[in-house]
Formats: C-alpha cells, structure tokens, sequence
C-alpha cells in the first residue's frame, strides 16, 4: 500500500468513542492522509462497524500486558500495562511512515508536516523533559522493530509499566542525539499544563 497514517489504538468500546472524535478532528483539518485504528476483542462488533465508517483501516491485535505491578502502582495507574498494546503499531507495514497519535487527542489545525519528521520524534513530557510522551510520536513501521520491541520489554521491562517507559528506554538517544526529533511541545498539549504554558500557547 505504501504512503502515511494517522494511527491510534482502541482498546474498549470507551475509547473506541475517543478515536472516532479524533479520526473526525483529522478530517475537518483537512489531512491527506489514511486513518487507521487497532482495536482488541474487547471492542463490540456495533462500535467495530462505527469505526469502519470513518477509519481507512480497522485491524483487530491481541492485547499485550505489561503486568509491572510496582512501577504501575507509583504511578497510581493500573491500568497503563494494556498500554503495551499500542506497540503492534510497528506491524502496520503496508505503510511507510506513520504517526501514532493516543484516542484521547485532539487535533486542532492540519498537521501533516509531522510526516517529514523521522522516527522516533516526540514531543518532551512535561513531567519530565528529558522523556519524550508517547501520546504522538512519528515512527516507521517494521516488523524487525516490532520484534525488537517486544524483546527489549522481555529483557528490560519498563520503568513505569507502561509504552512510555518501555519507548524512552528503547529509544534512549532521544534526549540528546537529534533535536530535530524534538516535536515542539504544540504539538502534545496537555490540557492539564493549558494554565501554566497560556502565554507560550498563545504565542
């Protein structure tokens, strides 16, 4: 198939709601390229059919579990280890570069440039700036890398039990290596920092 994707993950017919109003989001700013959505068997076949109405791909992956109960539980987060799921991103080969975007996004203007970008570029946490948050990240898929992945998951886990800790360790030159794969914070806004970063959004 070649060319790019927006990609999200919907685990339960919950967030199956939240990937629908981003697959929407995309469209209403214009965006050239293809929607695909991965969701588990938890999702029901009339949310299934929903999702096939606005997404160019549906494909149905197995959960992965990261089951760090310690890490889990600093971050007062449970639920974080079915995470792990979204790395089956890195199986969607019939395209060439994609952006995973988490179902709990919202895009606000067209943002098709993210694709010139390479793997791994993300934007800086911002609990923490020297990680990158894994809710957008430009990525190529590969099924090498996916193996790569699950692998380095087996062999080193992740230091806080979800595809955040698990992707920083794995792409570990982040912080330093290219600031080019530096996203610019615009583009992962959390609306828990719209207070503190007001004037710079607005600029």
């Amino acid at each position: 198939m070649g060319g790019y994707a927006w990609v999200t993950l919907a685990t339960t017919d919950s967030y199956s709601l939240g990937a629908l109003v981003l697959a929407h989001s995309l469209k209403q700013v214009g965006t050239k390229h293809q929607l695909a959505v991965l969701i588990t068997p938890g999702v029901t076949n009339p949310m299934r059919n929903k999702l096939k109405e606005v997404f160019d791909l549906v494909e149905e992956v197995n959960i992965l579990d990261s089951k760090d109960e310690t890490n889990l539980k600093l971050l007062k987060r449970p639920e974080l280890g079915i995470t792990f799921t979204k790395l089956h991103c890195w199986r969607l080969t019939q395209y060439e570069k994609c952006v995973f975007l988490d179902a709990d996004t919202l895009v606000l203007e067209n943002c098709d440039e993210l694709f010139e970008r390479d793997e791994l570029s993300a934007a800086p946490d911002v609990g923490w700036p020297d990680c990158f948050n894994s809710g957008v990240f430009v990525y190529c898929p590969s099924n090498q890398t996916f193996s790569n992945l699950i692998q380095f998951a087996l062999d080193k886990g992740s230091f806080d039990g979800g595809d955040q800790g698990l992707l920083n360790l794995y792409f570990s030159d982040w912080a330093h290596k290219d600031i080019r794969k530096h996203l610019p914070f615009i583009y992962n806004m959390s609306s828990t920092a719209c207070y503190s970063y007001l004037p710079a959004f607005k600029q």
